[in-house]
């Protein structure tokens, strides 16, 4: 199994529902066995780079993780949310 973590931060704070939902559009992408999009509760009190949104999935193999990423809603999430992101961080592992 593959767990895909994707940490986003917003450009600007009133962007955080749009990027929200753009990345909710990844919701409808069927190649996850397990999708997730969550707000960042903000309790770390070491100082860093701030974290807003979080995406976490679950995908059975590599074709699996593949056919998400070719999925026409993972680019038309993609136009959603880039414009209005500052950082965006993905790792991919596996479990």
């Amino acid at each position: 199994m593959i767990r895909h973590v994707v940490f986003f931060s917003a450009k600007r704070p009133e962007d955080i529902e749009a990027i929200h939902d753009g990345l909710m559009l990844l919701a409808g992408i069927p190649a996850a066995t397990r999708f997730e999009v969550g707000r960042n509760l903000q309790t770390d009190p070491i100082p860093g780079t701030r974290v807003d949104l979080v995406v976490y999935a679950e995908f059975a193999d590599q074709a699996a993780l593949a056919a998400f990423k070719a999925h026409p809603l993972y680019q038309r999430s993609i136009d959603v949310v880039r414009p209005l992101r500052d950082q965006r961080i993905s790792a991919d592992f596996l479990a």
